[in-house]
Order: C-alpha cells, then structure tokens, then sequence
C-alpha cells in the first residue's frame, strides 16, 4: 500500500477536473472534501491524483450531476452524499482495501442505476466503464473509460441517454434526494407492468436497500 504523501505527490489531476467543470453543459454540484476523508479514501483506493479518478476522490465529496440524477463517488461528504468509493465497494467488488477488484463501482444514479469500471467480471471489455440499468437488471459497456464517462456525465445528452426513465417533475423530486438514496418503484422497472416510469409507485429507499435487492434479483433471474 503506497503512502498518502507518494499518492498526491503529482496532482496534475486536478488541474483537468477543474477545466472538465467549468466547461460542462450539463448542471454539476461538486461535493466539499473533508481532508481527513480524503485521504482515508485515496489510500485506500491506492489511484494517484495524476489521474482523473484519484482527483476526483481526493478533492471532492463526489460529483452531483443533472441535479443530483447521477452521483459520482469522491471521498463522501457530510453534507449531501456520505459514502466513499472505497468504502462503497468493500465488501461489494473486493474483501480488503488494496485487493484489486474484479469491478469497482464508480457512481450511479437516482432511480438504481450502477455504474463500474470492468476489471473482467463484467465483460470483454476491460477498464470500460458499464452501466446496470434497472430496467433490464444487465451490464452493458458504454465504451468509455473514466475520463470519457466523466465527459459524458458532464457534457453529454442524459435526456437521451434516459429517454423513458423520467417523468414530470423529476428535477424537484431528485433536487431533495439524498445521494445515499434512490427512487424504488413498483412495479419493478425490469418488469413487463413497470415499463412506463410515470405509472409506477415511487417511494425513496437507501441505495444499500436497492443494490441488494438488484445483486440479488438477478442472481435469482439467472442473468
């Protein structure tokens, strides 16, 4: 395990974060850092700050993007999103801090949707960033590696991106979610009466709540 002093020793990184923000189309929230957190969580990422991803865990809380519909993990903030990256994936993609993960969970979104970066569980694709949407319970790459998912997020066409996933008035009801919580619906988003979004009961749960029961859906499904 690298030392916190050798982890930051270059932190251009930052450098490419702060232009990455200032440029976006898309509405961004960047989450306050709390410096003891930050290094719990970069050490026990063992990523340097060089690189995007060791940026964004060392200088922010995490990323709030399209008013909190996508949440990217940094080092977890008191205030709006308290989980870590590392912390959010022990015990999830890897048993012990400094174990390579055969994925690593990286963000997700308001209605349950995963976002990991493939490390060979999840396809052919390796350092690809995939995406397990609730509505078919399947890992799918999007092609991109971290940088061109955090471009995306900040720049790209999420209306199009979730076209069907949203409904009237989600901007309110996500601008007041907790990033620690999702929206859960029933019926179930994967299933034949949950396909249109607008129809479904949607009430708030602990995104842990959520992911179990998605984990274990599809274990159960046979996907």
């Amino acid at each position: 395990m690298r030392p916190i002093n050798i982890l930051t020793a270059d932190k251009s990184g930052q450098t490419i974060l702060k232009q990455l923000v200032k440029a976006a189309k898309n509405p961004v929230t960047i989450l306050p850092a709390n410096q003891e957190k930050a290094d719990e969580a970069l050490y026990q990422t063992q990523v340097t700050t060089r690189s995007l991803m060791g940026a964004v865990i060392y200088f922010t809380g995490g990323i709030l993007i399209d008013n909190g519909w996508i949440r990217i993990l940094g080092c977890g903030s008191d205030s709006k999103m308290n989980r870590s990256l590392p912390k959010w994936n022990k015990g999830k993609t890897f048993k012990e801090f400094g174990k390579k993960p055969t994925y690593l969970l990286i963000g997700d979104d308001a209605i349950g949707g995963l976002f990991a970066i493939n490390g060979g569980a999840l396809g052919q694709e390796l350092g690809k960033v995939y995406y397990l949407a609730p509505e078919t319970l399947k890992w799918e790459s999007l092609g991109q590696g971290y940088s061109e998912f955090l471009d995306f997020c900040l720049n790209g066409n999420l209306d199009l991106f979730y076209k069907g996933d949203k409904w009237e008035g989600w901007q309110k009801d996500v601008a007041t979610l907790n990033g620690d919580n999702v929206f859960s619906f029933y019926p179930y988003l994967w299933s034949k009466e949950g396909k249109d979004i607008s129809k479904s009961l949607r009430t708030i749960v602990p995104l842990q709540e959520q992911y179990d029961l998605t984990i274990s859906t599809i274990k159960q499904l046979g996907l």
